[in-house]
Formats: structure tokens, C-alpha cells, sequence
């Protein structure tokens, strides 16, 4: 048996494993798509053991295999997922969930190639981005940690570049019957065009579909409609921002709050839009409008509480009853004494004149002269733990929770003693102005 007989004979062994580990990847992909309102196809595949061997024998051509695992380092996409977008535009924000959700192999790959085609074209060819990433082991339960070790290929392209690129790919690089000719090779290169033209029609879809939607006598009918609503009303308020589907977010859970409290229209979502800022690799735009539904009324909490409780990842780890009755305990808890702490940040930038944002910036602390500068590091470092737990996809454990809820405890405490101090001291001088009652 030669090297590559051997290395199909142990892949044919494995195949279960690599057919299991690309269906994993797609499903979480898949459901995570789905909630930042991208409409895309994902697929997965493990590949065929009969046309891997072909393919690695033409390999083999070029590359003097020494060993089974060199073999296996060369062929990249043994486990295959593929994401077919309706529009062309979304690769963007498909990265972004793919990086947040994957461990990456290495840098992702960008296709069309500056190398020479392999046949003359008029058009570019195949536009896409293909990523080589593992499941990290935070997304599996213990009789899954072994899928972590597998790597999953995750091409990222449109409906119609991906149809365009299975006729290519079968014709010109696994031809059956002979090398093409050149008409055949124009014919493809003119279907290339035709598709390019239509990702262009799909770009202006989108478009027309974001400024139908924005219309403000209607109600949102679902999350897809809600994020290109809220990506045309960002646009308008963030001009001169380069502002992508990357920067929206879980929006599933955006329309669901808005829908909970009777706020899913334009006309509603729009209140919100005035204080949004820009910085949108920290803060996607779904939660910065989360954050001022929730600080309008701290009753809220408890609704989107119970709306994340429902939005399960397909993936998550199986947890008893009494571990997750005792974690909600323990958010319900932080998310109370935070509350309070908001209520007093607002009534420092009452104080200061800082009035008409619905979520005071924790730089108001900076202006208060009684105020140490470690209460701000204190409050900057449990608003970001605040924010994980509020819109990460990962809850911590319950102990973890009360932990941070204790120095949330301290920060309040201290700030309404420094606050109280520097009452006094107003007052003092107040008093000390104050001329003498006449006789």
C-alpha cells in the first residue's frame, strides 16, 4: 500500500469525525447568522474519500509526500462549511461572527488571487473569503472537546459566486471528459460576468429593501427587517462612518425586546438612533439601542432577561436545573445594584449639567472632583463585565457573578460616600458665603 493509500485508508476511519466537527461549526454559524439578521444558506460537508484521492494523487504530482500527516497538513478542507449569502454586501459581518465564534487556523483567505488564472478571463472569476478555523472548546461539552482539535474550512461567498464556482470548478479542474475548449472556457468566463453583475443587483436590493423598511407607518415583521432598518437609520445619523452589517449585532434579540415592549416600529426605533456613537468594534449598534431601551425603565431588565433565557445556542453546554436557577439569581442580583448605580450616574450628570442622554458616560465620574480616579478604573472595568453579561453569548458562572456584584457593591458604596463628602463641602461653602442677616 502506497503513502496515499494509506493516508484514504485512515481518513476513510475518520471520516465520522470530520462529518461531525464541519456540521457542528455549520450549526453554530448557522444560528448565529440567523440572529444578526444575515440571510445566508449554511452548509457543511465532509469530503468524499474517492475524490480526495484523486485530488491528492494531483497533488502528489507536485508535492513529494514523506508521510501520512504531511498529506494531511497539505489538504485543508477535509471538513467543509459554506456560506451562501443572498447578499453580497454581508461578508463583512460573516467574519465578524466567524472571529468571535472560531479559533482561526491562520489569516483568512481572499479570492480573486493575484496569481495567474488558469485560463484566459475577461471577468475576475471567484469572489470569496475562506476561513481555516477550530471549534474552541468554551462552545462544546465534554463528549465533544475532541472536535476541537479537528480544522474546518468555512467559505464565505454569494448564492450565485457559489453556483458559478461549482460549475468552474467541476468543469475546468475535475474534467471528465477531456480539457475544455475555448468557447467552453468563454462561455464560463461570460457566466462570471453575468454573475458579478448580478451580485451588483443584489448590492441595490438591499439597499432599496433598507430605505422600504425605514418607512415609519409600519411595523417591523421580523429581526431581518429590523436590521436593515437599523442600518439605514444608523447611516443617516453616522454620516461619513464607513457603517457595514458588521456593526449590527445580535439584532434577533433586539426585536424581540422591541416587539415585548410594543416599540417595533421606525418611528420608535429612531429615538434611539441620536445616541450612538461610533466606536462600533466595541459596541455593535443592537446593543447600544439595547442599553438605552433597558435605562429607560430598569423593569426592563427582567423582560430581555427572560428573552435571553429563550435564546439558546444550539450548541450550548447542558447545565442541571439548579446550576442555572442559581446563575439567574446571581444576574438578577448584579443587574439590580446596577440599576441603582446608573440612577446615581444620572443624577451626577444632573449635577453637572449633563442632561438628555438615556446612559450617562462613566466619564462623569472624571468631573466629579471627590471622586478617586480608582473608582473610575473600578466602574470602567465592571461596566465592561456588565456588557458581557447583558449581550455576551457566554454567561459566567454564578460565582463569578457574585464576585463582581461585590465590588459593584464597594464602587457604590464608595461613590455615595465621596459623593455625600462633597455635599458637605458644598454646603460649607455655601454657608460661609452667605452675608450676615441685617439687624
Amino acid at each position: 500500500m502506497d503513502l496515499i493509500s494509506q493516508f484514504v485508508a485512515r481518513y476513510r476511519k475518520e471520516y465520522d469525525f470530520y462529518e461531525q466537527a464541519c456540521r457542528m461549526a455549520a450549526q453554530v454559524l448557522d444560528s448565529n447568522l440567523q440572529s444578526t439578521g444575515v440571510r445566508a444558506i449554511v452548509t457543511s460537508r465532509a469530503k468524499n474519500p474517492a475524490r480526495l484521492e484523486v485530488k491528492v494523487r494531483q497533488r502528489a504530482a507536485k508535492t513529494a509526500y514523506t508521510s501520512v500527516e504531511q498529506i494531511y497538513d497539505d489538504i485543508v478542507d477535509l471538513a467543509g462549511v459554506r456560506v451562501a449569502l443572498y447578499f453580497p454586501a454581508e461578508r463583512g459581518e460573516v467574519g465578524r461572527v466567524i472571529r468571535s465564534l472560531f479559533a482561526l487556523v491562520s489569516d483568512p483567505k481572499e479570492f480573486p488571487t493575484p496569481g495567474q488564472p488558469s485560463y484566459k478571463k475577461r471577468f475576475s472569476g471567484y469572489w470569496a473569503t475562506h476561513y481555516r478555523v477550530r471549534l474552541p472548546e468554551t462552545l462544546l461539552n465534554e463528549s465533544q472537546k475532541r472536535y476541537s482539535e479537528a480544522n474546518v474550512e468555512i467559505q464565505v461567498a454569494s448564492v450565485l459566486m457559489h453556483a458559478w464556482s461549482e460549475v468552474e470548478h467541476d468543469l475546468v479542474y475535475k474534467p471528465l471528459q477531456g480539457k475544455l475548449s475555448d468557447d467552453e472556457y468563454a462561455i464560463l468566463d461570460e457566466l462570471n460576468g453575468l454573475v458579478l453583475a448580478g451580485e451588483i443587483a443584489l448590492e441595490r436590493l438591499q439597499r432599496a429593501g433598507e430605505h422600504r423598511i425605514s418607512e415609519h407607518d409600519r411595523e417591523y415583521t421580523d429581526h431581518y427587517d429590523l436590521a436593515s432598518s437599523l442600518l439605514d437609520l444608523a447611516r443617516e445619523k453616522l454620516s461619513g462612518q464607513n457603517i457595514h452589517d458588521s456593526a449590527l449585532g445580535k439584532v434577533d434579540l433586539l426585536y424581540a425586546l422591541l416587539h415585548e415592549l410594543n416599540l417595533g416600529t421606525p418611528e420608535n426605533l429612531a429615538r434611539y438612533i441620536d445616541a450612538l456613537h461610533s466606536d462600533l468594534e466595541r459596541r455593535p449598534l443592537a446593543e447600544q439601542v439595547i442599553d438605552q431601551v433597558l435605562s429607560e425603565d430598569p423593569t426592563r431588565y427582567a423582560t430581555y432577561e427572560r428573552i435571553r433565557a429563550l435564546d439558546t445556542s444550539v450548541m450550548s453546554n447542558t447545565t442541571s436545573g439548579l446550576p442555572r436557577v442559581s446563575q439567574s439569581e446571581a444576574i438578577g442580583q448584579f443587574v439590580s445594584l446596577w440599576i441603582d448605580f446608573e440612577k446615581m450616574l444620572r443624577n451626577i450628570a444632573a449635577e453637572n449639567g449633563v442632561e438628555g442622554y438615556p446612559i450617562p458616560s462613566l466619564k462623569l465620574l472624571r468631573v466629579a472632583k471627590e471622586v478617586p480616579v480608582e473608582l473610575y478604573v473600578l466602574a470602567e472595568n465592571l461596566r465592561r463585565f456588565r456588557n458581557q453579561l447583558i449581550h455576551g453569548i457566554e454567561v459566567p458562572d454564578a460565582d463569578y457573578i457574585r464576585a463582581q456584584t461585590a465590588e459593584l457593591q464597594i464602587l457604590v458604596n464608595r461613590l455615595k460616600m465621596a459623593l455625600e463628602s462633597q455635599g458637605k463641602t458644598t454646603r460649607k461653602a455655601a454657608t460661609k458665603k452667605k452675608p450676615p442677616t441685617p439687624p
